[in-house]
């Protein structure tokens, strides 16, 4: 039996570990607050998946090492920008040999590293077992065992194999990849993109501005990831524009409902004040739009969600800014 340690409680964590608890994985969690690590020994997380009962034989610690003994599969659901600190406390916990699969998407703050980056270097686990899990995969849905696809992507095949292997269910199908970079800038540019949809619904915007704002948006990702050595066909799949889409469109996306608070009008305090969970766009858009600038890409759109963050810019005139560019062929 495959032995699992999932690190992180919050809501996408707690999915995949049940999804690899019921494909008969042995499946350990690891939480840093003694209230949530109760709650999952009695097959529940009412703090994110509230009136969701979870498979049984799922348990929880809050001792790192008794949660990563003996795993086959470590899996990495911590808030991206406290994934160094966290690797830092508990990095040396993770078995020698073991999968490691991160679920974050965010770029860090200071130094511009990916997820997978900064596993390898604060807790030296070697690239070739270092895996993505990233795709169209909204948390409720899959709960809920509502059909989708994803991608692992992994440098090593056999290693893709493996960690597709422990999550393929007959309503989850996984796809295999060695572009992890695609994957990984993929993933983390479509929640600024899915704050900007979010944005123009909540300043009551249609459809055909919400579509442009993707389509352009998906323009922005894909230039980024090209130039810092994705794969251009990635862009195009289930972790490239099939989660681009579901984050900027559904009402079960952080970032995007996020998004719609700001167009109504409230400042970024007063949305985090009422939201629970991480928007990860709000806290990886600087270093995603200083990668950009390192990197001579232009990505307008994820420097005009920079400027409401962080400068309070207002909705109104993030669209008069990008009205009013210079005119190109959309190729560029």
């Amino acid at each position: 039996m495959t032995r699992v340690a999932t690190f992180g409680t919050g809501s996408w964590g707690t999915v995949v570990a049940s999804l690899m608890r019921e494909v008969g994985a042995e499946v350990t969690m690891w939480g840093r607050r003694a209230e949530a690590v109760e709650q999952i020994n009695r097959s529940v997380n009412e703090d994110y998946l509230p009136g969701i009962e979870l498979p049984e034989g799922m348990r929880a610690t809050t001792d790192p090492h008794q949660a990563a003994a003996g795993a086959d599969i470590v899996v990495l659901a911590v808030p991206s920008q406290t994934l160094r600190e966290n690797l830092k406390q508990w990095g040396d916990a993770i078995p020698t040999g073991a999968a490691v699969v991160s679920l974050m998407k965010g770029i860090e703050l200071g130094t511009g590293l990916r997820m997978s980056q900064v596993i390898h270097e604060a807790a030296g686990v070697e690239t070739e077992r270092i895996a993505v899990l990233s795709g169209p995969n909204l948390a409720r849905e899959v709960m809920a065992h509502q059909p989708a696809a994803t991608m692992v992507a992994c440098p090593d095949h056999g290693t893709a194999e493996q960690v597709a292997a422990a999550v393929a269910a007959p309503y989850f199908r996984p796809y295999t990849s060695t572009d992890i970079i695609g994957a990984e800038i993929a993933g983390s540019v479509k929640n600024v993109i899915a704050l900007a949809v979010g944005m123009a619904e909540g300043m009551g915007m249609g459809d055909n501005s919400k579509a442009s704002i993707i389509t352009r948006g998906l323009a922005e990702m894909t230039r980024l990831g090209v130039a810092v050595g994705g794969d251009r066909v990635t862009f195009s799949g289930l972790a490239g524009v099939g989660d681009l889409i579901a984050t900027c469109m559904s009402p079960l996306s952080r970032n995007h409902t996020f998004g719609v608070n700001l167009g109504k009008g409230m400042s970024v305090d007063e949305v985090v004040a009422i939201t629970k969970q991480t928007a990860e766009g709000v806290k990886s858009c600087a270093s995603i739009v200083q990668l950009a600038h390192d990197n001579d890409v232009q990505v307008p759109i994820a420097e005009q969600m920079l400027e409401v963050i962080q400068n309070g810019l207002h909705p109104s005139v993030v669209v008069d800014r990008l009205l009013s560019r210079p005119r190109k062929t959309e190729t560029a």
